[in-house]
């Protein structure tokens, strides 16, 4: 039944797609959030990083445990921002996120307590989350000019 623990990852996935094509793209981005939106996806490459480096063990769980309640917290900071910025559409779909989130964090403690077996998906995870960090910050930062 390890099939479960992808559910989050997928659901994450779709919804910050949708996200960030849909709506970023519309609406464009203040600053807060060109520096925001990053950092937050960073935060997950700082989990994937961790359980990636270190095998699983109760000696360095708890600092798994702190990076994931850390992460799920800073991802709520442009909150502030964005009910000045976003229709109720784009909150709702927020929401989801920030309900997911924990699930991904639960997820990933799951499929690296099981072992080898999930070391390629959270691979993969990892260079997916990166890569969209970088297109974060490359697009947002350098590219993107506002109308």
């Amino acid at each position: 039944m390890e099939w479960f623990w992808y559910i989050p990852f997928i659901v994450q996935g779709l919804v910050i797609v949708w996200d960030e094509f849909y709506f970023h793209w519309k609406r464009g981005l203040p600053l807060w959030e060109r520096i925001g939106h990053p950092l937050d996806s960073f935060t997950v490459v700082l989990c994937l990083s961790y359980v990636l480096l270190f095998p699983y063990s109760k000696e360095v769980l708890l600092p798994f445990v702190i990076l994931a309640v850390l992460s799920c917290l800073f991802v709520t900071k442009d909150e502030f921002v964005h009910k000045e910025h976003c229709d109720g559409k784009e909150q709702w779909l927020h929401a989801v996120l920030f309900l997911n989130h924990p699930l991904v964090m639960i997820s990933m403690g799951m499929l690296w307590a099981r072992g080898a077996g999930s070391h390629l998906f959270l691979t993969s995870q990892l260079v997916f989350t990166s890569l969209f960090c970088l297109y974060q910050l490359v697009y947002w930062n350098l590219v993107w000019k506002e109308k």
